[in-house]
């Protein structure tokens, strides 16, 4: 077997080895290719702030590509040091608000976003990333300003994607789907990155999903899937169109293939209902364990999927205590429509319906159109004794989806044959 040649690269204060011939450099992507070729500028220049910055795009692009948090702290050293050669480099500062939002330090994202923008007030991802750091602390009237002046400045992928966010949030789904459209449509126009395509046609498979479009879902997440091909995210879409479907083997597999490549603890946690949902017990507990292990694997973890645990524990009846201290923290850091939502999961089953009630005002607000907001707060009215306003809400979760859950679908379905016929339905 010949030898690989290593070259080596001083990044900052840690030592970088990369594979530059050989078959395993003919596995390298389009992120692999942009780290080298921004190691090799600083190789060249140690001085050099746009190679920095270039370097610490890259990583970002590894994480999204890979799903691997861990190259976030790559991705800082970098821009820090982009920064500290360049102090008013607002590319660097935009992408440094970048990481702290995506370590959910929505405060430091939103104070270095606004940086951003005082160094370059035409910086149109810098107000996306503004708004989407102000969305997550529900302050919904400024994202809406964030986001409308970000289109403004540069009508593409990124903008109309992160406009469609904000849409669906707000009950606008026919928006949300259209910029989803003109953000495919632009990506492909401009040639942006394939991951960037996909995700983007993934989103739209996504919310075609939470609308009960199957067919529809289904012809967008196989799209992304031939434009990046194993997109993880992509494979667990479809895998959840197939478990609507009850091509429950098929479901596996590509529930599987997606945990292959990338494990995220939903996915996991997917994978186990569906084995639930078979009465396949132990394999399920293995996936539920999963889900356990990923969640608490780094202090990273602990705070980048704290909702998914929160949420796993509630679903599932397991450590609901915990459960509700998650979602009780969650607040403190987001507080979206999401954090009030588990928050009254939590709240429900731990017994406390009534304080469930009034966190669930808060979630429903805005108008979303998800049919797991309407299930819980459908729940939760059923426990209160509210036979009609449960019934209504009920319906409304399988009206708008009644495949939103392989589960929890079948629960909805269960209790309103319990509650039967409301008022005004034919007798």
């Amino acid at each position: 077997m010949r030898a690989l040649a290593i070259g080596t690269v001083i990044i900052g204060l840690f030592l970088v080895a990369w594979p530059v011939a050989g078959p395993l450099w003919a596995q390298a992507t389009a992120p692999d290719l942009a780290i080298l070729r921004a190691q090799r500028l600083i190789e060249r220049n140690p001085y050099d702030a746009t190679a920095y910055y270039r370097l610490g795009d890259a990583y970002i692009q590894k994480v999204r590509e890979s799903g691997d948090v861990a190259y976030f702290d790559r991705a800082e050293q970098a821009l820090r040091k982009a920064l500290d050669l360049r102090p008013r480099y607002s590319d660097a500062v935009r992408h440094l608000a970048y990481v702290r939002y995506s370590r959910h330090d929505f405060d430091g994202a939103a104070r270095d976003a606004a940086r951003a923008i005082e160094l370059n007030a035409g910086d149109s991802p810098a107000y996306g990333i503004l708004g989407d750091a102000q969305l997550e602390v529900g302050k919904y009237d400024q994202a809406r300003e964030s986001y409308e002046k970000m289109v403004r400045l540069d009508a593409n992928l990124y903008s109309y994607s992160r406009r469609s966010g904000f849409r669906s949030l707000t009950g606008d789904a026919g928006g949300a789907i259209e910029d989803l459209r003109r953000a495919i449509e632009q990506g492909l126009g401009a040639r942006a990155p394939r991951e960037s395509i996909a995700w983007v046609q993934w989103q739209l498979g996504s919310d075609y999903f939470a609308l009960g479009r199957l067919s529809d879902a289904d012809a967008q997440f196989l799209e992304a899937l031939k434009t990046f091909p194993n997109y993880y995210r992509a494979s667990a879409g479809l895998a959840q169109v197939r478990a609507a479907q009850q091509r429950y083997q098929e479901a596996i597999d590509l529930y599987q293939k997606a945990l292959s490549v990338v494990p995220l603890p939903d996915h996991a946690a997917a994978l186990g209902d569906v084995f639930i949902k078979l009465g396949r017990a132990e394999d399920a507990k293995k996936q539920y364990d999963l889900v356990e292990y990923i969640g608490r694997l780094s202090t990273l973890n602990k705070v980048i999927y704290n909702r998914e645990l929160a949420y796993f524990y509630a679903d599932h009846d397991t450590k609901l205590d915990q459960a509700l201290d998650l979602a009780r923290r969650e607040l403190e850091v987001r507080r979206d429509i999401y954090a009030y939502d588990l928050l009254a999961w939590a709240l429900y089953k731990n017994g406390k319906p009534e304080e469930a009630r009034a966190a669930m005002v808060e979630a429903l607000k805005l108008g979303t159109r998800d049919a797991r907001l309407f299930f819980h707060a459908g729940m939760i009215e059923h426990r209160l004794g509210n036979a009609e306003t449960a019934r209504n809400h009920l319906r409304r979760a399988l009206a708008t989806n009644r495949h939103f859950h392989v589960l929890h679908a079948q629960e909805a379905e269960r209790v309103l044959r319990e509650l039967g016929p409301g008022v005004g339905d034919a007798q």
